[in-house]
């Protein structure tokens, strides 16, 4: 093995900066050479072997070296841009003008790419790719290894939620900030004494309001996992209010949350893995709370924030750690792997273990489904972020 392919995926996350940096330090002292996939899964989609020099493809890769990548790890986001990019379902409009239309296409009217991107891996001379995403990115990469082409991946997302691994890069830092940003606005809500309502970033897994309502002391935290009745919620919060010598009460939710009979808030189109954008139950949540209580409310959707700046120590240690495994594991050629973090150990796992189940709060162990709120049933044995 000669060259490493490297590429992030889906939403950004602080921690990826310090993976990348380490993934190329500690392959070049391997005698790797380190070619960066510019903007995820769309570097490859988008890259023209007939034009390889052209300005298209060129702003597809980027040879990646100890010099230009000595000072990311200072920084949040991702060097290598990102995309939600599936070659497996790219829709008619977004098929690259040099590339002739598959000849076969889904009933939902999308093309499957993947024997180009196979082709491009070739021509770059990429000989092993390491992925470094969520559910979505990964589980292309394991489309790649099931194709025979060698593929590492490293988990990344602030959710935490990829099935298979503890920990995922980017959770720690969500968590911090959004402890920081619920800590704050008790400022607002105590002077106006008011009823916070703060929704985090959570699709199907309730972990980051959990984990940030527990450690921040909210009174009541709305998770994906658990349907919630409106107006027992608002009465619950009215009461939490009132016994507040300051008069006010403040609740993390879940964006993936819903009411009990209804269906989580979805809109616009949705993107290349089937995915429609979330967002705004908070806000409904909110009114909804004004109705039943009379009482004012602030709605803040913390979102983007989450994932904004630079890494926490934590997610600084995680990604260095992953990097180095992933590029040991490189060595050995323990490839169609993941790396991980399980019982507080590092491993690698079989990629396939990402489609084996999906990670969710354990609500019998974590929360108290009747109240709204975090709960540890046994702390004894747990790991550090109780998962």
């Amino acid at each position: 093995m000669k060259r490493i392919g490297i590429l992030t995926g889906g939403g950004d996350v602080p921690g990826l900066n310090p993976c990348i940096k380490a993934l190329v330090y500690n392959s070049i002292d391997e005698h790797f050479e380190v070619l960066g996939i510019r903007r995820g899964w769309g570097g490859l989609l988008n890259y023209d072997r007939a034009d390889p020099l052209g300005v298209g493809s060129a702003a597809c890769v980027q040879p990646l070296s100890k010099s230009n990548t000595r000072t990311i790890d200072r920084s949040g986001g991702t060097f290598l841009h990102t995309s939600r990019t599936n070659p497996a379902n790219v829709r008619r409009g977004e098929i690259p003008a040099f590339l002739d239309t598959p000849g076969t296409k889904a009933a939902d009217g999308s093309y499957d790419f993947t024997p180009h991107v196979l082709k491009v891996l070739n021509a770059l001379e990429i000989d092993l790719l390491i992925a470094i995403g969520g559910d979505d990115t990964l589980s292309y990469a394991l489309r790649l290894h099931e194709e025979g082409f060698p593929v590492i991946a490293i988990p990344k997302t602030m959710d935490n939620d990829v099935f298979g691994t503890d920990y995922c890069i980017g959770f720690s830092t969500a968590i911090t900030r959004s402890v920081g940003f619920i800590t704050d606005l008790r400022t607002p809500a105590g002077s106006h004494e008011r009823i916070a309502v703060i929704e985090l970033f959570g699709r199907t897994s309730g972990e980051t309001s959990l984990v940030s309502g527990y450690l921040a002391g909210v009174d009541r935290a709305v998770i994906s996992e658990v349907p919630f009745d409106p107006e027992k919620l608002a009465a619950f919060l009215l009461a939490d209010r009132n016994i507040n010598p300051s008069q006010y009460a403040i609740m993390t939710i879940s964006e993936g949350a819903r009411m009990t009979g209804e269906k989580i808030m979805e809109y616009g189109q949705a993107d290349a893995y089937g995915h429609k954008k979330l967002g705004g139950i908070g806000a409904i949540t909110s009114a909804a709370i004004e109705k039943l209580t009379g009482a004012h409310t602030i709605y803040q959707q913390v979102a983007y924030l989450m994932r904004s700046g630079e890494p926490d120590a934590l997610d600084r240690m995680v990604a260095k750690s992953y990097a180095a495994l992933a590029i040991e594991s490189a060595v050995k050629k323990q490839h169609g792997t993941m790396v991980a973090l399980r019982d507080g150990k590092y491993v690698v796992v079989p990629l396939a273990t990402i489609s084996q189940g999906k990670k969710v709060v354990d609500v019998s162990e974590l929360y108290d489904s009747e109240n709204y709120r975090p709960k540890i049933a046994h702390m004894a044995g747990k790991p550090m972020f109780l998962y």
